[in-house]
Order: C-alpha cells, then structure tokens, then sequence
C-alpha cells in the first residue's frame, strides 16, 4: 500500500514538474524569441485578412535592421487610441532619414514613386512632405484609405517595434510567406 501511494506521488510530482517546464519554456520563447498573433483588423488586406494568424519573430531585428517594405508588429504610439487593445501590425514605407509624401494617390520616398503591387488602393489623401527622425519609421497598412497608421499619427517610435511577421499559418490554404 505505501508503495503504490508513493509511486501515484512520483507520479504526480513528475507530472508538475514536466508541466512547470513547458509552461516556463513556453513563456520564455513567447516573450523573447516568436509569438502568435492573430491579426485584429482589416487593415492590411489584401495581403492579410482579419483573423488569419501569423507568426512574428522578435529577435531578427536585434541582429538585423528593418528594411523598407517589412511587415511588422508593434505597440501604437502612447498617444494613439487602441481600439484592439493589443499589438498592431503595418508595412514599413519611410526609413529614419527619408521624406515621405503622399499626393495624387501615390506615395513618394525621396522624391521617387515607390512602386506598391501590395497596396489595396491608391490612398485618397495626402501627406507631407515629412522627414523621418531617427530612430522611427513610417508605416501604412495596405488597405490604405481604412488604416489608422503614420498618415493620422506620425512616425513609430523604434522601441514600439516588437518584432517582424515571418509567415502565416491560418487559414492553412494560405500558409506561407507574404508578399512583400
């Protein structure tokens, strides 16, 4: 009798240790190294649709910069009103240094027309022209004219940045690397 109340306490106790450890594991590569997010809004159709989820990787860019054209998660500006709540994520258009200006529909970086196959819509607004300051970016969602983004706000501070998206994997007839 001892011995099979002793061996259910093995049991039980090695059950809680192997779920202590994954759930440490779990929440250590959460919240350094890749998280899943479930997209919140329209934002950024057609490339990505409300509610697909996508995996985004929060230590390339300690390694790496962010280049013109990702696609990344971050935390809104502290002035900005998050009607999701969490994370949001948009397409990076202006690097620190460049003038961004948005006219005619079209969006210029240092006086170039940036070519955009991504893009929902031409934008039926217009913007600028803005230097971006160091350590910000300018980001825009795709579906242009329904994005609160650098258009309404302003640039995005370097420390909201969280991380870039890698790939989608819901819904699985869409798994895969998004256009960039």
């Amino acid at each position: 009798m001892v011995n099979k109340s002793r061996s259910i306490y093995k049991f039980l106790f090695e059950t809680l240790e192997i779920l202590i450890f994954a759930f440490v594991l779990s929440w250590g590569l959460r919240s350094t190294i890749v998280e899943a997010m479930t997209i919140p809004s329209g934002s950024m159709l057609p490339t990505i649709q409300l509610q697909d989820r996508v995996i985004v990787d929060k230590i390339y860019y300690k390694f790496s910069g962010i280049n013109r054209g990702d696609i990344i998660v971050f935390n809104p500006p502290k002035n900005v009103s998050n009607p999701t709540g969490g994370p949001w994520i948009k397409r990076v258009i202006g690097l620190p240094g460049d003038i961004v200006q948005i006219k005619d529909g079209q969006v210029y970086i240092n006086s170039k027309a940036l070519t955009e196959p991504y893009e929902m819509a031409k934008p039926d607004y217009n913007y600028g022209p803005l230097l971006v300051s160091a350590n910000s970016y300018f980001v825009l969602g795709d579906n242009r004219n329904n994005s609160l983004d650098s258009h309404i706000w302003g640039v995005l501070p370097t420390k909201n940045v969280i991380g870039r998206e890698v790939f989608r994997y819901w819904p699985f007839d869409e798994f895969g690397l998004l256009a960039k």
